[in-house]
């Protein structure tokens, strides 16, 4: 048997549904005096599953919090054989876990459930993103008069955004306080968070509908400072600036926000 083809049948056997080996992979492989070659094989299988499952069990630990050990280890293993580590790194093992409990559970379900997946994967890629060059309160000081108007952003590289429709934030809370759970249900209207990296500390919050409608209107229309001020002024009327350049100077100071290039 040629490596390669060794590998592959080794492959095949931590990826199987059994820890049972086949007879001619198994034929390949010598026993010890205290470890046979099909007790030794089984150990691999199932120390591999295991190992897959602790990754997940870091990367969702509101999730195991919320299923407890003996669901967790059901749904990670479905999981593990519907979609294989694929990548060199075990960091992207959890990417499509969000999907695959839409996929896998009943709607009633996986819907707060999937969302809270979501909640978690986003804490994992604000963490891993790059740096970028957000702004600081002190780029916006040196700012001339004259730049204010024509002022357009972006967000920072770590900044993640999502809809919550549950009360996702809240769940998620309790499982870090070790605290009981509360109730899952709907949000109304449902929030925007945001999760991103700030002097490598992750940092999450919600906004309420006005604030989310004027970040995203700069950051996702494109607005410049002057039409936020306008959209404004339809609600705050005269103090409509004073409350653009609050919400502004938060989300500098939060590192949320980089300037967008002329």
């Amino acid at each position: 048997m040629r490596l390669t083809d060794w590998q592959l049948a080794f492959e095949q056997h931590l990826l199987s549904e059994t820890p049972a080996a086949n007879s001619g992979f198994a034929a390949t492989l010598l026993g010890g005096p205290t470890l046979d070659v099909d007790t030794g094989l089984a150990i691999y299988h199932n120390a591999y599953l295991a190992r897959l499952q602790e990754v997940l069990r870091h990367d969702f630990g509101a999730i195991w919090y919320w299923l407890g050990d003996d669901e967790f280890a059901s749904l990670t293993e479905a999981y593990v054989r519907r979609y294989p580590s694929a990548h060199y790194s075990l960091r992207w093992l959890g990417e499509r876990f969000p999907s695959f409990i839409v996929e896998h559970l009943v709607a009633e379900q996986s819907e707060p459930l999937a969302e809270l997946a979501r909640l978690e994967w986003a804490f994992t890629l604000a963490f891993d993103a790059p740096q970028g060059e957000p702004l600081g309160l002190d780029d916006m000081a040196q700012l001339p008069p004259e730049d204010w108007p024509g002022l357009q952003f972006t967000l920072a590289p770590s900044v993640q955004q999502m809809l919550c429709h549950f009360n996702t934030v809240a769940i998620w809370r309790a499982s870090k306080g070790g605290s009981d759970f509360p109730d899952s249900h709907a949000l109304e209207p449902a929030q925007v968070c945001l999760v991103w990296r700030h002097d490598n500390v992750c940092q999450y919050r919600s906004l309420e509908p006005a604030e989310a409608f004027a970040l995203m209107g700069m950051v996702t229309t494109g607005w410049n400072f002057s039409e936020l001020c306008a959209q404004l002024a339809v609600t705050y009327a005269e103090g409509a600036p004073l409350q653009a350049v609050t919400w502004m100077k938060q989300w500098v100071q939060d590192g949320l926000l980089e300037r967008r290039a002329p």
